[in-house]
């Protein structure tokens, strides 16, 4: 029996979402990994299943395209809270994930999602032992000295002159699976062009490169505002786009940016 899908993508981070809400939907991670092929598969970054939330409008199950389960997507909970709002009332959108609710906003064709508060402490990122996030000790070849946050899953992120001349296809997955991390981690390299803004590049755990990350965005704009290089509202420019990304004086950090629908279809699985 084929299955109605929905094809969305977030400044080109893409994914196929299932709502199963009304009907229930459990896939191998076989089937994912299948699923998220660009080549004989449908082809996603990450996979959603939107289900049943006792406590919010949906539960956001997120998959990566190599079939591992995680727990938060920032592009995606746009794409998400879009498809929530087409049936709702209102704009306002609640949303929760294997790292709590959030809580978003819908204006036409985007988002503004609150991200929650950034967790900053080396057990919560979490790294293998203990030390300072803001400036870490440790490099791999001429990437170094990295800040970590935990935006709902884990981001270390290299300030570096240009982000172009990082080769992060190698490095990328050598630092993801570094045993520093015990439940990898997304690698972002940011360079800092202007106060008011971070050209970024993240290779996701689980995914590889890919041409936007929310998480990430979030992450870099902290780790920048915690190092005092840029203002507490900035603007990130990925690969796929721009999102804007403010730390608030509450401690949330609000990313605002596109959520797009790319087609829908039906796959037998």
């Amino acid at each position: 029996m084929a299955r109605p899908f929905t094809k969305m993508h977030g400044l080109g981070n893409d994914f196929v979402v299932f709502d199963a809400r009304q009907d229930a939907l459990a896939l191998s991670a076989a089937q994912i990994r299948a699923i998220c092929n660009r080549r004989t598969g449908i082809g996603c970054d990450q996979l959603f299943i939107m289900e049943p939330s006792a406590d919010a409008d949906v539960f956001m199950r997120i998959y990566n395209a190599d079939g591992g389960e995680v727990s938060a997507c920032g592009n995606g909970a746009r794409c998400i809270a879009r498809l929530v709002a087409e049936t709702q009332e209102t704009g306002a959108v609640s949303i929760e994930t294997l790292a709590g609710v959030i809580e978003g906003t819908v204006d036409g064709p985007g988002a503004a999602i609150d991200m929650g508060v950034p967790k900053l402490g080396w057990e919560d990122i979490p790294l293998a032992y203990g030390m300072d996030t803001l400036e870490m000790p440790v490099g791999w070849e001429e990437l170094d000295a990295p800040s970590a946050v935990n935006m709902g899953n884990p981001h270390v992120v290299f300030f570096v002159p240009d982000v172009e001349a990082v080769p992060l296809e190698r490095l990328g997955p050598q630092i993801e699976t570094d045993p520093l991390f015990p439940e990898r981690v997304n690698v972002g390299v940011a360079q800092i062009t202007a106060r008011g803004e971070i050209r970024l590049r993240v290779w996701e755990r689980g995914a590889g490169l890919t041409q936007a990350c929310g998480t990430g965005a979030c992450a870099a704009a902290v780790a920048a505002m915690r190092r005092r290089l840029t203002e507490r509202k900035v603007t990130v420019r990925l690969p796929g786009g721009p999102l804007s990304i403010e730390w608030r004086s509450d401690d949330h950090v609000m990313m605002t940016g596109p959520a797009e629908i790319s087609f829908t279809g039906a796959i037998a699985l």
